[in-house]
């Protein structure tokens, strides 16, 4: 085909492609090129049959011949000709009336498919969500009534209805303004049967017919509306450099750090309106699930029904409905995790990722994007700016903004006078002590004081823990067994709500034993904390006290999120409990008391971004404290008082953090100083996963040129997970782009055993 011009490889995340990769949106061509849902990481070459040409554009869904079978899929590219040798198959129809993507998102999605080495048709399956993508997907469609247009009844014939049938009289009056609703909403309000709406329609008086209703993710919510308080005096700066941005003919990237409390989003809202006065849509991202209620919440009362929101925990109703209302228009503004960066606002004026830190912006599938850095990448495309946020920057991010290639703005007050929580630290060693041994407590004696006095002056508490479950681990002391996972090289957690033992990486459960599995030991322990043990022990200390758990195993229901964070803000919840999903974002100004029980956990993982996690976290959950008119106190649990992370996050400092991390990562040259990628080799057979793993070792360092730096293979440090062994490979390179040549032709040609794979994570945020 004419249209085939690839480039140049991509550039970092933040450069424009330099290639082109598709045509412009011509609709005239007689050749298309589709990509189908198998995972070939290829395009077809297809005649547009004459019945089709001037219809058929990029993005379009289509039906296929593929082989032996029909099969859906998308159009990419429409060009005059195809450089297939044999005769082309014919597309049989467009399956979709409207493209479910266009020019902009096609190039985002080679973009990502190039740079994070992954097939196009991942690429693609990102970019559009299965609830749209998958062949089907439509609006429910309900019997509903609507006032004819035409005839109407006489007053007379009016009473006569009245006095024959009171309901039917009713729902003729539901529907006498234009209203249409649906026969079971008719039926709820007066009463009507069907059977009376048919004889209705059979006098011309209205219409009955399926019409699509739609899902509302937001029915349940009641939101009032909101007008925005007068900006601080910070704020107003951000505001104006934002604004200096969205006018921009080449906007480019603001990093918006404030302080916890400081009304970052309100500066969100108002940038926001900024892009609607100027006539373009915008996306807000959030991290967390649990952000999603109280964040819509506020984004509702400001911009009303023009808001969709796009998350996991929706059904797949809901998601399909709210896409296609920013497809059509209807919403201008999307809200959600990860997945709604690539909600088709047209056009994008402003696209927000509020706390960018967050690991959780990172996908665990294939392709392994990171929705900041792909956030960058649609900017640039749309030519619209990228507002990234947070209290705690990624070293990445506050790397950018002190180096000048993003704009740093900052805000360094809490609003309305509030001022930043008092931090005591605890060293629960000394608490040890106190016991005369005891044993340690799970809570200090100082925080269990403090909690008792924030109960008696009717305010609230958070207690926070990154590690559910119960007991983390079970051991025997007698013959020192441990219970691992069968399939997975972690311990079993002991949950006592339903007394058995569950996987956090595999899921599988098993009954709780009451004696040494191994030698018959009747004194099995179960040691190690989690949010259920912190709960029972709450439970005990404060019984007159209404306690809550937060973690995903009290958050798997549909709303349950909701139902929880709309009880503690209504004041029903005295202590909240919860993991990192608490630790960010909520803004409850009753919450005077913060404390975290193991502040130091984080530091123990095996990962170089420990440190900077830890400091995130710490400063994070700390600042839920004091958001209201009464001073906060946060109190971290701690064994090591003195770390670095832990005393900068006692003071909210950044740029002292920021100065001692960056010089260690650079020394050890660590992101942000060069990519870091991870080639990871799974499979059943350790003995042939760890061949696997040499060959392709051996291979790439024929290839990779010598500013690329290959380590190992070495086992993962999660190196069994349910049930496949797990081999990793490093590569650290200054750019990307060194790399991904190799890993290329080691995916085209893996060469690898019978269930052994191999996947690559470009930018890696984790080794486990």
């Amino acid at each position: 085909m004419n249209v085939l011009r690839t480039g140049s490889l991509f550039p970092e995340p933040g450069g424009a492609p330099e290639g082109e990769v598709s045509p412009g949106a011509g609709t005239g061509g007689s050749v298309a090129r589709v990509i189908t849902g198998l995972s070939l990481d290829r395009e077809f070459d297809y005649r547009i049959p004459e019945g089709l040409r001037g219809q058929l554009r990029v993005g379009h869904a289509v039906r296929i011949p593929f082989g032996r079978r029909r099969m859906e899929g998308f159009v990419t590219a429409i060009g005059d000709h195809s450089d297939y040798p044999a005769e082309l198959k014919a597309i049989e129809a467009i399956s979709r009336p409207h493209p479910l993507f266009d020019e902009t998102m096609l190039r985002l999605a080679r973009w990502m498919g190039h740079y994070y080495a992954a097939p196009f048709e991942t690429a693609i399956a990102a970019i559009l969500p299965a609830a749209v993508r998958h062949e089907g997907a439509d609006f429910r469609r309900l019997l509903s009534a609507r006032r004819a247009g035409g005839a109407a009844p006489t007053p007379e014939e009016e009473e006569a209805l009245r006095k024959r049938s009171p309901k039917a009289a009713a729902a003729w009056e539901a529907l006498r303004d234009g209203d249409t609703l649906t026969a079971a909403e008719l039926a709820r309000a007066t009463g009507v049967s069907v059977d009376s709406l048919r004889r209705l329609a059979s006098r011309g008086w209205i219409v009955l017919e399926k019409a699509a209703v739609r899902r509302d993710p937001a029915a349940r919510l009641e939101i009032l509306p909101t007008v925005p308080p007068p900006p601080t005096e910070e704020q107003a700066a951000a505001l104006a450099a934002i604004g200096e941005e969205i006018a921009s003919p080449d906007p480019g990237v603001v990093l918006l750090h404030g302080v916890t409390g400081s009304g970052k989003t309100e500066v969100y809202l108002s940038a926001i309106q900024m892009a609607l006065d100027a006539g373009k849509g915008a996306i807000a991202l959030v991290p967390e699930i649990s952000l999603t209620p109280q964040t819509m919440e506020r984004f509702r009362g400001r911009f009303g029904d023009t808001v969709a929101v796009l998350h996991s925990q929706l059904s797949d109703g809901e998601r399909h409905d709210e896409w296609q209302r920013i497809a059509s228009g209807k919403a201008r503004v999307a809200l959600g995790a990860r997945s709604a960066l690539f909600a088709p606002i047209r056009p994008l004026g402003l696209l927000v990722v509020d706390e960018e830190h967050e690991p959780a912006y990172k996908q665990d599938e294939t392709p392994h994007y990171h929705a900041r850095d792909v956030a960058v990448m649609r900017g640039r495309l749309e030519g619209c700016p990228v507002l990234l946020g947070s209290a705690t920057p990624s070293l990445e991010s506050y790397r950018n903004a002190r180096s000048g290639k993003y704009r740093l703005v900052r805000l360094t007050r809490r609003i309305d006078r509030a001022v930043m929580p008092d931090i005591r630290v605890v060293d629960m060693r000394l608490e040890a002590e106190k016991k005369s041994g005891q044993g340690r407590p799970l809570l200090s004696s100082d925080l269990v004081e403090a909690v008792r006095q924030r109960l008696a002056r009717g305010e609230q508490s958070i207690l926070f823990l990154n590690r559910r479950g119960f007991s983390t681990a079970v051991s025997c002391p007698d013959c020192g067994h441990e219970v691992m996972c069968p399939d997975c090289s972690v311990h079993m957690t002991y949950h006592r709500s339903g007394d058995f033992l569950l996987c956090h990486v595999c899921g599988a459960r098993r009954p709780a034993p009451d004696k040494c599995p191994e030698c018959g030991s009747a004194e099995i322990k179960r040691t190690g904390t989690g949010t259920q043990r912190i709960e029972a022990v709450a439970q005990a200390l404060f019984p007159r006290a209404r306690i809550a758990r937060m973690d995903s195993d009290t958050t798997r229901a549909k709303d349950s999120h909701q139902r929880i964070l709309g009880a503690f803000r209504r004041g029903d919840i005295d202590i909240l409990i919860g993991t990192q999903m608490i630790a960010k974002g909520l803004d409850f100004p009753n919450v005077t008391l913060v404390g975290v029980v193991n502040a130091d956990a984080s530091l123990q993982v095996p990962d170089f971004r420990a440190a900077e996690r830890t400091f995130q976290l710490l400063t994070q959950v700390a600042g839920r404290a004091g958001r209201g008119d009464v001073p906060g106190e946060v109190f971290f649990q701690t064994s090591s008082p003195f770390n670095p992370a832990l005393q900068c996050a006692c003071h909210a400092d950044m740029d002292t953090f920021y100065d001692q991390e960056i010089l260690m990562r650079e020394l050890m040259k660590y992101p942000p100083f060069t990519r870091m990628t991870t080639v990871l080799l799974k499979g059943p057979d350790p003995a042939a996963v760890d061949a696997a793993a040499l060959s392709v070792a051996a291979r790439l360092r024929a290839m990779l040129p010598p500013e690329v730096e290959l380590k190992g293979p070495a086992p993962a440090p999660l190196a069994k997970a349910k049930g496949l062994a797990r081999v990793h490979l490093l590569l650290f390179a200054p750019a990307a782009r060194d790399y991904l040549p190799a890993l290329r032709a080691i995916q085209a040609r893996p060469g690898l055993p019978r269930g052994t794979s191999l996947t690559v994570d470009v930018d890696a945020h984790s080794l486990m």
